[in-house]
C-alpha cells in the first residue's frame, strides 16, 4: 500500500523515535521523503534511479522547515521532469552549482580585464591604453560587477544607448566591438555559452562616414604660397613639408625616428607597430624629402625622434601642431593634415602616369593577409621611387605657379 502523503501538521509535530540511532524516514510520494537524524535535524531527500546506470541514488533538497513541504514537492517534480528527459537531476544540480560559482568568480570587469591582458601584447601601448580607458569609463560603471553569464542583449544595448545620447556614435560602435570580443573570449574560456552582443546587429545608430577636409588640386598653388609665407619654427615647417611629400598620416610623421630612415637607399621604413594596419610600410624619399632630413638633422639628430616635443624631447611633437599651422594661414575647416593623403591620391590617379595599385601600396592600403601583405609592401618599388620624385617635382612646380595645377604633362618621370 503506497504511503499516505505527508501533511504540514504532521511535519510540525513529528519527532525522532527510533532506538537504533539510524536515520528515520517519513515518506511522501514519488520518491520524496523527510529524513530525521538522531539529533532531530530534518532534511528533504528524493530517491531515484540514475538514467544511464539504473543505480539507485539520492538527491537532497535542503532542511525543513526552511524548505517547506510545498517547496520540496516542487523540487521533486522538477527532478522527475528531468528524469523523463533522460537527465540525471543530481548531475544537473552539480552543473548549476558550478555555473553559480562561475558567476560569482567572473563578473564582467574581471573577464574584460583578463581579455585585455591577454590581447595587450598584440596592440601598441597607446592602443592598449585607449581600450582599457574606454572600458573603465563607458562599460565598467554599468556592467562591471554583473556576472558575465547573466548579461543579456538589452543590458549591453542600454549602455551603448547612453554613449550614443552624448553624440559619441563612433565610440559606441568601438565599445560594442570590444564587448563582442570580450564575450568571444569568455566563450572560449568556458565562462559563458552565448554572446549577447551578436544580437545587436543593426541596433545602433549608423555613424556618418568621416570626410577629412581636403583642398581640390586647383586650390593647391594658393595654399602652398600661404604656407610658404608663414613664419614658424623650422621643425614645424619641415614636419609639414615632409607630410606633404610622403603621403603618410600625421601620426606617422610626428612619431618618426631616425633609426627608421635608410638614407643610402633613400627609403623610410615605418615599423608595423606604428602603422594603422600593423604592417611595415616603405616610403621612397624624393630629393626634396632628403633635403628636409638633411636640414633638420643638425637640430634633432642627437634625439631618437626626428620631431621631438620641445619641452619633453622623449615624446613626439603634437599632432595638433600641423593642424594649427593650417588654421593660422586661413584654411581652418578647409584642410587637414589627413587631407594631404587625399590630394596625394587625387594628383597621382588623375595624372594617369602610374599603376593604381602602386598608388594604393604607397598609401599603405594593403590587404590584411599577412603573406600577401608582406609581398605587396615591397611591390612596385622601382615605380614608387619614380612616382614619389614625380610628385615632389609637381608640388614644386605648382608652388611656383609655372604649370596649371591639373596639367600633368610638363613634369618628367
Amino acid at each position: 500500500m503506497p504511503p499516505m502523503p505527508l501533511t504540514d501538521t504532521f511535519l510540525k509535530t513529528v519527532k525522532y523515535t527510533r532506538t537504533d540511532n539510524k536515520p528515520q524516514r517519513e515518506y511522501d510520494t514519488d520518491g520524496l521523503y523527510l529524513e530525521i537524524t538522531p539529533k532531530g535535524v530534518k532534511k528533504w531527500q528524493m530517491k531515484f534511479r540514475r538514467p544511464i546506470t539504473g543505480k539507485e541514488s539520492r538527491l537532497s533538497f535542503g532542511l525543513y522547515p526552511t524548505i517547506t513541504l510545498k517547496d520540496a514537492r516542487k523540487k521533486r517534480d522538477d527532478a522527475r521532469k528531468l528524469l523523463t528527459q533522460g537527465i540525471d537531476p543530481s548531475e544537473d544540480k552539480k552543473e548549476k552549482e558550478r555555473q553559480a560559482k562561475i558567476s560569482l568568480d567572473n563578473d564582467f570587469e574581471m573577464v574584460a580585464r583578463e581579455w585585455w591582458a591577454f590581447g595587450s601584447n598584440k596592440w601598441t601601448p597607446r592602443h592598449s591604453k585607449q581600450i582599457i580607458a574606454s572600458l573603465e569609463s563607458d562599460i565598467f560603471p554599468f556592467l562591471g560587477k554583473k556576472p558575465i553569464n547573466t548579461i543579456r542583449p538589452l543590458d549591453v544595448l542600454d549602455v551603448l544607448r547612453k554613449i550614443e545620447k552624448r553624440g559619441a556614435i563612433e565610440i559606441a560602435k568601438r565599445v560594442k566591438q570590444r564587448c563582442e570580443a570580450i564575450f568571444r573570449y569568455a566563450i572560449v574560456t568556458e565562462k559563458v555559452t552565448y554572446n549577447p552582443v551578436t544580437d545587436l546587429q543593426g541596433a545602433l545608430t549608423s555613424a556618418q562616414p568621416t570626410n577629412y577636409a581636403a583642398l581640390s588640386i586647383a586650390e593647391l598653388p594658393d595654399f602652398l604660397t600661404a604656407i610658404g609665407n608663414y613664419d614658424c619654427e623650422p621643425q614645424t615647417r619641415i614636419a609639414f613639408n615632409l607630410l606633404m611629400l610622403t603621403g603618410v598620416r600625421t601620426g606617422e610623421i610626428v612619431g618618426a625616428r631616425w633609426c627608421e630612415f635608410d638614407l643610402e637607399a633613400k627609403e623610410w621604413r615605418i615599423p608595423a607597430e606604428r602603422m594603422k594596419r600593423r604592417q611595415e610600410h616603405i616610403v621612397p624619399l624624393s630629393r626634396q624629402a632628403m633635403a628636409l632630413l638633411d636640414e633638420i638633422r643638425p637640430l634633432t639628430g642627437h634625439f631618437d625622434l626626428v620631431f621631438p616635443n620641445r619641452s619633453e624631447p622623449l615624446r613626439p611633437m603634437s599632432n595638433m601642431t600641423i593642424l594649427r599651422m593650417i588654421e593660422r594661414v586661413g584654411y581652418k575647416g578647409r584642410m587637414t593634415g589627413h587631407g594631404f593623403r587625399s590630394i596625394f591620391s587625387s594628383v597621382l590617379n588623375e595624372s594617369n602616369l602610374f599603376n593604381p595599385d602602386a598608388i594604393e601600396r604607397q598609401l599603405a592600403h594593403v590587404p590584411t593577409s599577412k603573406v600577401r601583405g608582406a609581398y605587396l609592401r615591397t611591390q612596385f618599388m622601382p615605380e614608387r621611387h619614380k612616382m614619389m620624385q614625380w610628385y615632389a617635382d609637381y608640388l614644386d612646380l605648382i608652388q611656383s605657379k609655372n604649370v596649371i595645377p591639373v596639367n600633368f604633362t610638363g613634369i618628367a618621370i
